[in-house]
C-alpha cells in the first residue's frame, strides 16, 4: 500500500492507531484482524484491500511512526538534522545526550510498537525499515567525515545493530532504566568510560580520511 494515496490514508492511519492502542493492552501474537477492525472502525474486507497479514500492518505502524521522529528534536537538532551535507563538521556527532534524549524518548513512548517490531524484526521485515531510518542520517555524515565507501557500510552497521542491541535489551525490560542511563550506556560503548561524560565533541568526532 502507497501512503501517498490519498484515498487510503485516513483508513491507513485509523488502522495504525488501532493497532498502537491493542498492543497496549495485549501481546502481539493475541491481535487479530478482527478486533483491529472493529477498534479501527472498518470492516475485514478494507483489511485485507490494504494489507495481506497483521505483519504488514505492522510494518507500516512503525513507518506512521517513524514519519514524526523528528517532531521530538528541539528547532537547532532539527535543523542539523535537515542540513546533514551543510552544517559545521562538530555538529554531526549525535552520539551524546542532546540528539540520544530525545532519540529515546521516542522510543519509549512507542516502546508498545517498537518493542514487538524490533522482537520480530526477522520475521516482519522491520530491521529494514529501521535501518533506511539510519541511512537517511549516517550516510552523509560518513561522506562529510570522508570515510571510504568502502569503510562507510561497516561503521554504519556497527552503529545500527550495537545502538539496536542496546534499545532492544530496554525494551524487553519494560525500559525500568531511564533515559539518561541508557544514554551513558550508548556513549561509553561506542567512545569508552573515559569520554563519558562531558567530552568536546571533537573529542568523539569520527576521524576523517581512513
Amino acid at each position: 500500500m502507497k501512503r501517498s494515496e490519498s484515498k487510503y490514508f485516513n483508513t491507513a492511519v485509523k488502522m495504525d492507531l488501532a493497532l498502537i492502542d491493542l498492543l497496549k493492552k495485549k501481546p502481539f501474537e493475541y491481535i487479530t484482524v478482527r478486533e483491529i477492525c472493529e477498534t479501527a472502525g472498518v470492516n475485514r474486507s478494507t483489511f485485507y484491500l490494504h494489507y495481506e497479514t497483521v505483519g504488514d500492518l505492522l510494518q507500516e505502524t512503525a513507518r506512521y511512526l517513524l514519519d514524526d521522529f523528528l517532531s521530538y528534536f528541539s528547532a537547532d537538532t532539527k535543523s542539523v538534522a535537515l542540513n546533514l551535507r551543510d552544517c559545521e563538521l562538530s555538529e554531526l556527532v549525535f552520539i551524546r545526550e542532546k540528539y540520544l534524549s530525545p532519540y529515546l524518548t521516542y522510543i519509549k513512548d512507542h516502546r508498545e510498537v517498537f518493542g514487538t517490531a524490533l522482537l520480530h524484526n526477522r520475521t516482519f521485515g522491520f530491521e529494514d525499515v529501521y535501518k533506511r531510518m539510519f541511512e537517511n542520517i549516517f550516510s552523509p555524515i560518513l561522506d562529510r567525515f570522508r570515510y571510504p565507501e568502502a569503510f562507510g557500510k561497516y561503521v554504519m552497521m556497527y552503529y545500527l545493530n550495537g545502538i539496536n542491541a542496546i534499545v532492544l535489551e530496554w525494551l524487553k525490560n519494560g525500559c525500568e532504566l531511564s533515559i539518561a542511563d541508557v544514554s551513558e550506556i550508548i556513549t561509553v560503548c561506542i567512545y569508552g568510560k573515559e569520554n563519558v561524560p562531558g567530552q568536546d565533541a571533537d573529542v568523539c568526532a569520527p576521524q576523517p580520511d581512513l
